[in-house]
């Protein structure tokens, strides 16, 4: 027999606990291996009583199924107790010792089979059994074997852990208890009551919906507006319900015994389902605020007259929608001249508020951005209203407020006259009588109100019309078509020409110069800076045109200067100069101020545009993009003109009535006075459509030849974006050829398609054009030091920055630089909410600018 091991106590406590394990583990696995289909039973069992399968069918066939249940779950828990046998601890020392090497426990037991007298031989044993006893102390805990894939190759056990699993999270063990009642006690025992119930708040909360059966506790938060779904089953009459939260008047027993009851939560209360299983909850409702909008800061104007109007809106839940209400305050209005009668009743001007694209919309400010100029309340009192809507229907009303409706102001005298009399007409069409007596005082001395006699005869032309139009009475039709030119004549006053936009500037500069002397308020200087910088905008811009002209007139001309004696200004120069003046005049440093102000004017006075390209003027790829401009907007002319004929053929005598400039009934007759004549140029002689077609036929023809001529000089070529340019413009040229032949046969329907299909592929061109232009440009960046006209180090980009010494367009440096920075980003931000909610925009154009407000 083998001696016993001799092993420490704290050896021993290992190797038993490791031992305990295992065995524990083995059961385990002899376990599922004999039980597997007893738990898959009842797994598949209270799966189904917790998803309520039990009342979805008769009581018959429940306790059908639920006998099979029971004896299947009686066999096999017979069948595994037969097969599952205790392990013994033999077995878990086995066990242990087969995951260690040499097996270590086997070793101890055994005895010395050969040698055992001898010494050296027993030496040599002990040292063996020493070596086995030390690796004991590696010993470990095996782990159960539990994969039953042999006895269960379908993985049944697995659809039973599904069914529960799912039972679990979709099911309640509410209905388990209603197994109970499905007892031997007769029909109404068997179907005894129970009833189901929901709570779905509104969508609008983002809350989850409530079931109501596995809701115990006596209090429940609703939100307004949520609805209550209550089904009642079993004997009608068992169940009732009573509640107090929706408002309905006293219900007869009739119906609180509806076995289908759907409600709102409008106030709170209680809600109890009465009889056997029934419950009572005290219902806390979560009230649904109404939205709040209240007008924000000071409304500012541009100079176009487009208005930005701030505001503040807030809600629990977000706004969802919101309008502004304007309506003329007439008690405010000044009830003099053309206005001293009264006004023609109109409809209440209504306009969107924006809302944020992204965000929360619980609170929030926007600006309603809209141009009210040509409206015929533009700066006259109205009364503004705003509103707002919440998902639930609910409105806020913000205090109505009094003000000048924002709109363009004309600093022209002329035009600030015009504009006078377009409103008194819009104000009352009775008004035309005086109006005519107006105008034509205006038009008493020609030379000392108009700078241009096509003003003039536009004008006279206009005064004709409405007198003649107004001994009939003016329809709607022509009161907006009168109004409307009107606008544009004082439009084309108040823009003018150079000289006009020098007069704006130097009266600006006046009114800055006078606000210093009589000390103005930061607000009016802020005011005045604005114009200023408008009007200095405008000056160069037409500048800018004029000298283009020029130009193309006398190539020369540019070569003639002596740059050494040229200062280089660019817009941020002037922008910085403009903010400088406004700075010490908020500063209070008033004598400063006026001498920058003067250096201004002089600056301004003797400036010069150039147009980026040093002294050479421009280069031959601007030329043909501009060329190329221009027979596109020529193109676009004729097609107009083919347009207007179109209707006139289909409407004889309409176009004219509505139209400024065309042949009115009576004029173009020999012996009429200026401007009676104004609507000759469209053909009026005998036989008018005919000649007017052969004439549009002429200028097509002279601008396919054009375009002929500026494809033989096209830049580009040999570039992939230049060959495509000449197909594209190739394709305009066929497309002018159809027009033309389209008006020498008088198909104008035609002509006018082809004229469309000309102008699609000439702007094709021009962006393949561009493309070339760039390719080009890039593949000279580097090659040279210095560009035509100067050092490219001394040269700025339109942007004003620096172009680097390699001549590329360009640089590291930032768009802007000093204080500027945060107003500049304001205004670009701005103007991108601006045009993102203006809804005659295209689509694509709308969703990139979304995209762009999302980013920033």
């Amino acid at each position: 027999m083998a001696d016993r091991p001799t092993l420490t106590p704290r050896l021993r406590d290992r190797l038993g606990e490791t031992l305990t394990l295992t065995q524990v583990g083995m059961i385990a696995e002899r376990a599922a291996r004999a039980f597997w289909p007893l738990w898959s039973v009842l797994c598949v069992v209270m799966g189904a009583l917790l998803l309520g399968l039990h009342e979805l069918v008769a009581v018959e066939t429940v306790w059908a199924v639920g006998g099979v249940a029971l004896v299947a779950a009686l066999v096999l828990a017979v069948r595994g107790a037969r097969r599952f046998r205790w392990p013994r601890r033999r077995a878990a020392v086995e066990r242990v010792d087969a995951t260690l090497p040499g097996r270590p426990f086997q070793t101890l037991l055994d005895r010395q089979a050969v040698g055992a007298g001898d010494a050296a031989s027993a030496a040599v044993w002990e040292a063996h059994r020493a070596r086995m006893t030390k690796r004991l102390e590696s010993a470990r805990p095996v782990p159960p074997d539990l994969d039953q894939s042999r006895a269960d190759p379908f993985a049944l056990r697995y659809a039973a852990l599904l069914v529960l699993t799912v039972a679990l999270i979709f099911g309640s063990f509410m209905r388990v208890g209603s197994v109970t009642s499905m007892g031997a006690g007769g029909p109404d025992l068997a179907q005894g009551p129970s009833w189901e119930g929901w709570m779905q708040p509104p969508g609008y909360t983002g809350l989850p919906s409530v079931y109501l059966n596995d809701i115990t506790a006596p209090a429940l938060d609703v939100p307004e507006g949520a609805q209550i779904t209550l089904r009642m089953y079993g004997e009608v009459g068992a169940l009732s319900v009573d509640e107090s939260v929706s408002g309905r008047p006293v219900m007869s027993d009739e119906m609180a015994q509806e076995t289908a009851q759907d409600f709102e939560v409008v106030r709170s209360g209680q809600l109890a389902v009465d009889g056997p299983g029934g419950r009572v909850w005290q219902i806390a409702m979560i009230p649904d605020d109404a939205p709040e909008v209240a007008r924000g800061g000071g409304i500012e104007t541009s100079y176009e007259g487009e208005a930005q109007i701030p505001f503040t809106a807030a809600d629990d839940h977000g706004v969802v929608a919101g309008e502004a209400r304007i309506v003329l305050a007439l008690s405010e209005v000044d009830r003099r001249y053309g206005r001293a009668i009264a006004p023609e009743p109109r409809d209440d001007l209504t306009v969107a508020l924006p809302m944020p694209v992204t965000g929360d919309r619980a609170e929030f400010e926007e600006s309603l951005v809209a141009n009210f100029s040509q409206h015929p309340w533009a700066n006259l009192p109205v009364r503004l209203e705003l509103s707002v809507e919440d998902a639930r229907g609910q409105r806020g009303l913000s205090e109505p407020e009094i003000l000048d409706l924002p709109g363009r102001r004309f600093f022209d005298p002329l035009a600030a006259a015009v504009i006078e009399q377009r409103q008194a007409l819009l104000w009352n069409r009775d008004n035309a009588p005086m109006i005519g007596q107006v105008l034509r005082a205006l038009t008493n001395r020609q030379g000392d109100l108009f700078r241009s006699e096509v003003q003039y005869l536009r004008l006279r032309g206009l005064l004709l019309r409405m007198e003649r139009l107004a001994r009939y009475g003016l329809t709607d039709e022509q009161q907006e078509a009168l109004a409307q030119a009107l606008w544009d004549l004082a439009i084309e006053l108040e823009e003018g020409d150079l000289q006009d936009a020098l007069e704006r500037l130097q009266r600006a500069q006046d009114r800055l110069q006078e606000a210093m002397r009589n000390g103005a308020s930061d607000q009016e200087i802020a005011e005045l800076m604005q114009e200023l910088r408008e009007a200095t905008q405008d000056y160069l811009r037409q500048l800018g045109r004029q000298q283009q002209q020029q130009a193309e007139q006398n190539p020369d001309m540019q070569q003639q200067m002596n740059p050494q004696d040229m200062m280089e200004m660019s817009q941020d120069d002037l922008q910085r100069m403009m903010d400088r003046i406004q700075e010490l005049m908020e500063q209070g440093r008033m004598a400063e101020a006026m001498e920058a102000l003067e250096q201004l004017r002089q600056m301004m006075e003797n400036m010069q545009v150039t147009q980026g390209q040093g002294q050479g003027g421009q280069s031959p790829g601007e030329q043909a993009m501009e060329g190329l401009a221009d027979t596109l907007r020529e193109q676009q002319g004729l097609s107009d003109e083919a347009f207007r004929d179109l209707q006139e053929q289909f409407n004889p005598g309409q176009q004219g009535q509505g139209q400024q400039g065309q042949r009115q009934p009576g004029q173009g007759q020999p012996g009429q006075q200026p401007g009676q004549g104004q609507g000759g140029e469209r053909g009026e002689q005998p036989g008018g459509g005919q000649l007017l077609e052969e004439s549009l036929a002429d200028r097509q023809r002279a601008l396919r030849d054009e375009l002929n001529r500026q494809r033989r000089n096209l830049p580009g070529q040999g570039s992939e974006a230049g060959e495509r340019a000449g197909e594209a413009l190739g394709r305009a040229d066929e497309a002018m050829d159809g027009a033309e032949r389209a008006l020498r046969g008088g198909d104008l329907a035609e002509a006018i398609d082809q004229q469309s299909r000309a102008m699609e592929a000439l702007r094709e061109g021009m962006r393949n054009l561009g493309e070339a232009m760039n390719e080009q440009q890039q593949q000279r960046a580097g090659e040279q030091g210095f560009a035509e006209g100067g050092d490219p180090r001394e040269q700025r980009d339109p942007l004003g920055r620096n172009s680097g010494t390699t001549g590329r367009v360009g640089t590291d440096e930032g768009l802007l630089q000093g204080e500027d920075v945060y107003r500049r980003a304001e205004e670009l931000l701005g103007e991108l909410r601006k045009r993102s909610g203006e809804a005659d925009r295209p689509e694509v154009e709308r969703d990139y600018l979304e995209r762009l407000l999302d980013r920033f």
